[in-house]
């Protein structure tokens, strides 16, 4: 009997070290727990990124002669088609140049026609010897000055008759207009570059997204690869597309490196547009309907009490299940009561490799910790990876410790009624 109340006394020392991790011998002050709950579903790593989107191919419609816009046949998001008419610009000045051109090209015609009425002179006179070789000479040139006179006053023509031509602006593709960039009366100058009077989109249910990239994610990125983005205009929409090109060129600002990505996307209903700004997440890695727990429980450290009284828990457990007492082993409760080592369990913010640990409260109402391993992680959410059978969809794991001046009732105690009794304590005072 007075063996018996031994192995009894032992065990009660095993819970009362249990019950001082959490709560401290300072009167009035309490610890308890903030737990998190481990739980299935989904895992991705994503990349993410902000980007504009754009037309997959736009044409800028400028114009090659200067003058006032007399007349806008279309306006924005107009549809246009290849050859349509666009604007006009006043012709008047180009149509008296056409007038000049052919006046020219009719005195050349001229000019070279009597310079081969001379030559013809010259050749017959020549042969009988009444000019001389200079006179001939003098006649052959003349012609063949002419000739080129000629030749250049219908080239003359031909580009006069051209620029009349471009006062009509017609559109180079099929399209929808994106930009109009004059009004009527306006005027525009082509002697240094051709101003740009329209902008063309060819084809809006196909667009792209230039999203620039971080240097330490580019080489996470590559063709083909999913992603998704949310826009402004519908933040509670997710659109989807894939990476088109991977730009090796980069671009410096405030001495952040970043490229540039190009995703081809889908729009058959017409709700994205140009120039839209776009968050986008280039999916990484996923893992699907596996065991997850918040990265607060693993970035977890436990207090040396907690580490204290779970070592002391460790090294009692033996004692109080020797088979001598017949009692049987209770290393099926997991890897933290295994042994009889006293050396505290390495909490999760440890730098060595292996497993990092879970601690919870087990069913009996003591502190236990699980090792896992660690997987794919979202920032938020980790995977976890453990041969530990309580490690367990559903299983509440500590996340935090938070101390306090516990009331009467003791409500720091997560697990207290409210009769001021714990729901989780035994007859002798520790945890069940």
């Amino acid at each position: 009997m007075k063996h018996r109340r031994a192995w009894m006394a032992v065990g009660l020392a095993a819970v009362v070290l249990v019950t001082w991790g959490l709560v401290t011998h300072s009167e009035g002050t309490a610890t308890s727990f903030r737990f998190v709950t481990v739980s299935r579903g989904d895992v991705e790593s994503v990349v993410t990124a902000t980007g504009s989107l754009e037309a997959t191919e736009t044409v800028e419609v400028g114009t090659q002669v200067s003058g006032q816009i007399a007349e806008l046949l279309v306006d924005f998001n107009d549809q246009v088609e290849a050859g349509q008419l666009l604007a006009r610009i006043d012709p008047t000045i180009l149509q008296q140049e056409v007038r000049s051109a052919e006046a020219n090209l009719a005195r050349n015609r001229a000019e070279m026609q009597q310079a081969e009425r001379e030559l013809k002179r010259s050749e017959e006179l020549y042969a009988k010897q009444v000019v001389t070789d200079a006179e001939h000479d003098q006649a052959t040139y003349s012609y063949e000055v002419a000739t080129a006179a000629y030749a250049s006053a219908e080239i003359g023509l031909e580009r006069a008759r051209r620029n009349l031509q471009y006062t009509e602006v017609r559109a180079p593709n099929d399209g929808v207009v994106v930009a109009r960039n004059v009004d009527v009366g306006q005027t525009v100058a082509a002697s240094l570059s051709a101003p740009t009077l329209f902008i063309i989109a060819q084809d809006l249910s196909e667009m792209e997204i230039l999203a620039s990239v971080d240097e330490s994610d580019i080489g996470q990125i590559h063709d083909a690869q999913e992603a998704r983005f949310t826009v402004r205009a519908y933040p509670d929409r997710q659109f989807t597309g894939n990476v088109r090109q991977v730009r090796l060129q980069s671009t410096t600002q405030e001495n952040v490196v970043n490229y540039s990505v190009v995703i081809g996307v889908e729009n058959e209903e017409g709700l994205l547009l140009p120039g839209m700004t776009a968050t986008v997440e280039f999916i990484i890695d996923r893992a699907e309907d596996v065991l997850t727990v918040p990265n607060t429980a693993l970035r977890f450290r436990a207090t040396e009490e907690m580490r204290t009284a779970l070592a002391s828990l460790r090294d009692a457990e033996p004692a109080a299940n020797s088979p001598a007492d017949g009692g049987e082993a209770r290393g099926s409760d997991g890897p933290a009561r295994e042994g009889g080592s006293s050396r505290p369990p390495r909490d999760a913010t440890s730098s060595e490799s292996g497993p990092v640990m879970l601690w919870y409260l087990a069913a009996d109402g003591e502190l236990a910790v699980a090792p896992v391993r660690t997987g794919l992680s979202n920032g938020q959410a980790t995977v976890i990876n453990s041969r530990d059978a309580a490690v367990v969809e559903g299983l509440q794991v500590i996340a935090a410790v938070t101390e306090g001046t516990a009331p009467e009732t003791a409500a720091a105690n997560p697990f207290q009624n409210n009769s001021g009794q714990d729901s989780r304590r035994g007859p002798g005072g520790g945890f069940r």
